[in-house]
């Protein structure tokens, strides 16, 4: 088995140089009580001295407790992290940036500590583990079936109106000279989390004002700005499906094991506990925990890790600025609707105008060539997993797994520059910032798309010569595998990519509008086989019940061959396709051969 895993790097390029003879290999050993970046430094300097072409840093199990990220610059190239394998979760070789948080009191019903500084500054998080188990953030429900739904939209006075018992809990029962609800101290920094067709929104409530049986919600800038001007994704009202919401981060919502409450004035952590539990508590204090910082003229190069495991992270933006995205959890800067729609050329009209930005991940990668992440794990994440964000080329992911993170297991490519309108097309003059070659094999991907539900859990933009092959996702909030961006049929940067042998089961727990595979834009030479998808969740609270589907080419997407897929039904969506898509066989008449080949394989 390992002669095929080494047989399989090599074909992709990926030798380290490690193993050749005329090679000289130098080794660093690192324990958790020394530095890392120590270590990347004396494998740097032995790499300049000429004393080894290629490092292996050995590292010892246990938890490497990060105070920043690590940076891996074009000076450690030809690098291999090597970890301690361990089949426990969160065992083994960890990269983590939790801080613990100890010190905890009984108070009435709950458990309280204060919150420790880090790096001298007081912590900010929107994320906790307890026992290495994700815990709540204290909200207004507990089962999702049971969300109220908002009545009414006044996008001119930015309100939602929503039922008033969503929120009195919040509220002193006195009100302001401006006839506004007084909100509670401990609930002042309260948010609504919105579902709205394919995408879920976070907005800081600033006022709550009562009217009968109804109160009318008013948003911190720059989110209300945002969500009340853009026309896409939209919440639903005065129809069938009204679009469900719930509260949370206010101490009055505090009431099941398993949640938590962060005061940020007092520094003072609240959690209700499970019966029994062991209080080791973990809570994130970095956003990103490793960084590749190549060039485009100077990459990193070769660089691998093998049986590390990355995690414990959060991301703090939505507490400042809110999070109202697009889609696959970018985040929109700036949208509003076109009045008149603007015609474009072989497209369809455009009636909405959006710039973008991009969640942090535990692992982001700019300008990296070769880079290999080998039987590595990604959970207990408050961002994305690992990201491939600009100029990466000839990378692989094998045999890792991502589980409970909060938003994208895996990212790859650019998903519009944030000067670039989305619907634009992505022509950059550089080819070279253009993420390509990247293999993913052999991998697992579980419980990731946990918080923000309309993430994916492998999220591709404007890519080529992708290869996602025999992966095993499962249990994910919207769709599993997202490839493409742009929503229009120019023709631009993608092509021949590859999705072959997945299996999917498990996907849309939460969100609608989506499939098992779902494309966008124009892809020659893209191909789409074998793979198996299947077990669509039901939730009861999408805006369209009958609005999902086991394979989807969206708005744009041209030049694929879907061939040989199974699906329990031809349940597919053709929706404003370009030219040139072959569909070849696919639904529940795909020979038994091919189903029980997709999916996870023994290497």
């Amino acid at each position: 088995m390992k002669l095929r895993r080494i047989l399989l790097l090599g074909m992709l390029g990926f030798s380290l140089a490690l193993s050749a003879e005329n090679k000289k290999i130098g080794y660093v050993q690192v324990s958790p009580d020394s530095s890392l970046a120590d270590a990347v430094r004396k494998a740097r300097e032995m790499r300049r001295l000429g004393q080894a072409d290629s490092v292996v840093v050995k590292m010892q199990a246990g938890q490497y407790r990060l105070y920043e990220p690590l940076v891996l610059r074009p000076e450690d190239s030809h690098l291999c992290f090597e970890g301690t394998p361990s089949v426990k979760h969160s065992a083994g070789t960890v990269l983590t940036g939790a801080v613990p948080v100890t010190g905890w009191k009984k108070q009435g019903r709950y458990l309280v500590a204060d919150v420790p500084d880090f790096n001298g500054c007081p912590m900010n998080f929107r994320h906790l583990w307890v026992n290495h188990s994700r815990a709540d953030r204290a909200r207004g429900v507990s089962d999702f079936n049971q969300m109220p739904r908002i009545r009414w939209v006044d996008k001119k006075k930015r309100v939602i109106w929503v039922p008033a018992s969503a929120v009195r809990q919040l509220l002193t029962g006195a009100k302001d000279k401006a006839g506004n609800s007084i909100i509670r101290p401990d609930a002042r920094y309260a948010e609504m989390t919105l579902h709205q067709m394919w995408e879920v929104s976070y907005l800081r409530i600033r006022n709550i004002r009562i009217q009968g049986d109804s109160a009318a919600i008013s948003f911190h800038d720059p989110e209300a700005k945002i969500q009340f001007e853009r026309p896409w994704p939209s919440p639903m009202y005065n129809c069938e499906h009204n679009s469900p919401f719930f509260i949370s981060n206010a101490l009055p919502l505090l009431d099941k094991p398993g949640e938590w409450y962060h005061d940020i004035r007092t520094h003072k952590l609240y959690y209700m506990p499970r019966k029994g539990e062991r209080m080791d508590v973990a809570a994130p204090a970095l956003e990103t925990l490793v960084k590749f910082e190549g060039t485009r003229e100077k990459m990193v190069d070769a660089v691998t890790f093998r049986n590390v495991n990355f995690e414990v992270t959060t991301w703090n933006r939505p507490s400042y600025k809110g999070h109202v995205p697009l889609q696959a959890g970018m985040f929109i800067t700036e949208g509003y609707k076109l009045r008149p729609s603007i015609d474009r050329v072989n497209n369809h009209k455009l009636d909405n105008q959006d710039w973008l930005g991009r969640p942090a991940a535990a692992v982001e990668l700019r300008y990296a060539s070769r880079a290999v992440f080998d039987s590595c794990s990604f959970g207990h994440l408050g961002g994305d997993g690992l990201d491939f964000v600009e100029g990466c080329r000839d990378g692989a992911v094998l045999s890792s797994t991502f589980e409970d993170i909060a938003m994208n297991g895996l990212v790859c490519g650019s998903f519009s520059p944030a000067g670039l309108e989305t619907h634009l097309p992505y022509r950059p003059q550089d080819l070279r910032e253009v993420c390509s070659g990247l293999h993913v094999r052999n991998c697992e991907f579980s419980d990731v798309t946990n918080e923000e539900w309309g993430t994916c859990a492998i999220a591709l933009g404007y890519v080529s010569r992708m290869n996602i092959e025999h992966n095993y996702i499962h249990d994910v909030s919207y769709s599993a595998i997202s490839m493409g961006w742009g929503w229009n049929r120019d023709l631009v940067v993608m092509h021949d990519n590859r999705i072959h042998a997945n299996l999917i089961e498990r996907y849309a727990a939460h969100m609608y509008d989506c499939a098992g595979i779902y494309t966008l834009g124009n892809q020659p030479n893209t191909v789409i086989s074998e793979n198996v998808v299947r077990d669509i969740f039901h939730p009861s609270y999408v805006h369209d019940p009958h609005h999902y589907f086991y394979l989807y080419t969206d708005e744009g997407s041209s030049n694929i061959l879907l061939k040989d897929n199974w699906t329990p039904e031809e349940k597919f969506l053709k929706n404003a396709c370009g030219p040139n898509n072959v569909w070849q066989n696919n639904g529940p008449q795909v020979a038994d051969e091919i189903v029980k080949k997709a999916g996870k394989i023994k290497e």
